[in-house]
């Protein structure tokens, strides 16, 4: 096991750095206000400071499955589990499946590939595509694993959008097999034009879907959660209480108040897409302009911008450019393999205008 490329930056990285790596919301867009009166409200009410069930409170648990059920995938509070973060989820997830052999993206998230392999599991890894996975390398892969990891919306790292067409494709041969999907959807509400329907709900008898406020709200609150079939859930909640008997309370109960007035949600969610195509489409001007050479497609949705500079070893490239203090992801670390190559992983949604123009002219001049 090695630890996280994106992490090991993170922490090596000073506030002069112009980073592109790590996977950030704007702090600029947080609701401070609304989530300070939320926070008065609640720290009054001496319970909240008390242990609370395992699978998360029920109010909260409500409130998630009413926007599945409004969205039309029914859903009701046994089916979610409440985990801190999505990242717990995934870890649950890899555990119950442990030693198992998986289908997965290629290239894929690098959280996910690292939880898969302290457990043991055997990763397949099928081309992703513009739309989605091959469907036939899919097949193949997924006949044989009867398991796979996927992240439709708006991929980490790729940024890609998984087609109606593919997600009707890639939901039948799941049931086809009667194998189990496993959704990874934290960036679903970050699109730009629309929101697309989960693959899961083609398949609410063979799916784990989960979701995070992390992206959408605040990283700090460490609150993600599994939609899945009360049965599918059951096992995982042993699971789960044998890691930390429960997620934080006190974050719990905030999202609880402030998630109560859901048009004040809406808005909040309104304002990050607004911000964040602002800066794909800038990123990606930006990109022509200074890069040209930097193969991409403007992204539908989400944090990335993804591409490909050919004929160049972006993980020796990144080395020069932490030099000069800016810093990206290479697109290596998510492969199975990490053999290198010219792909590049950047995140827009952290800089300002001034810091994204900066931090490609510093890379240009590395190049």
């Amino acid at each position: 096991m090695k630890r996280s490329f994106i992490r090991e930056i993170l922490e090596s990285i000073d506030e002069e750095t112009i980073s592109f790596a790590g996977g950030l919301p704007n702090e600029k867009l947080f609701p401070l206000e609304d989530l300070k009166n939320a926070t008065k409200k609640v720290l009054e009410n001496p319970k909240i400071y008390q242990y609370t069930i395992s699978n998360g409170i029920n109010e909260l648990r409500e409130l998630i499955a009413n926007r599945y059920t409004k969205e039309g995938f029914p859903t009701s509070k046994e089916n979610i589990l409440i985990t801190t973060g999505s990242q717990q989820a995934m870890y649950i997830l890899a555990k119950y499946f442990q030693n198992k052999d998986i289908t997965i993206e290629e290239p894929s998230y690098l959280g996910a590939m690292n939880i898969f392999r302290l457990n043991g599991l055997n990763m397949q890894g099928v081309k992703l595509l513009n739309n989605g996975v091959d469907i036939n390398d899919f097949k193949n892969s997924f006949n044989k694993t009867k398991l796979t990891y996927l992240i439709p919306d708006f991929q980490n790292p790729k940024a890609t959008t998984y087609s109606e067409e593919k997600r009707a494709q890639v939901a039948n041969i799941i049931e086809s097999q009667n194998g189990i999907l496993i959704e990874d959807s934290p960036y679903s509400e970050l699109f730009f034009e629309k929101k697309e329907k989960s693959i899961s709900s083609r398949l609410p008898k063979n799916s784990f879907h989960l979701g995070s406020f992390s992206k959408t709200l605040a990283p700090s609150f460490r609150i993600g959660w599994i939609r899945a079939d009360e049965e599918l859930l059951k096992p995982l909640m042993i699971i789960k209480e044998s890691i930390d008997l429960h997620s934080c309370g006190v974050s719990q109960y905030i999202l609880c108040e402030y998630l109560k007035d859901e048009k004040r949600y809406e808005n909040h969610l309104q304002n990050i897409r607004d911000d964040y195509k602002q800066k794909a489409t800038y990123f990606s001007e930006q990109l022509k302009q200074i890069i040209p050479e930097f193969e991409h497609e403007l992204p539908k949705g989400g944090m990335f911008l993804y591409g490909n500079l050919k004929g160049v070893d972006s993980f020796a490239l990144v080395q020069k450019c932490l030099e000069k203090k800016v810093v990206y992801v290479p697109g290596n670390q998510f492969y199975i393999d990490k053999i290198p190559n010219g792909e590049i992983r950047f995140n827009y949604t952290h800089s300002s205008f001034e810091e994204i123009k900066r931090g490609l002219e510093l890379i240009k001049s590395c190049l």
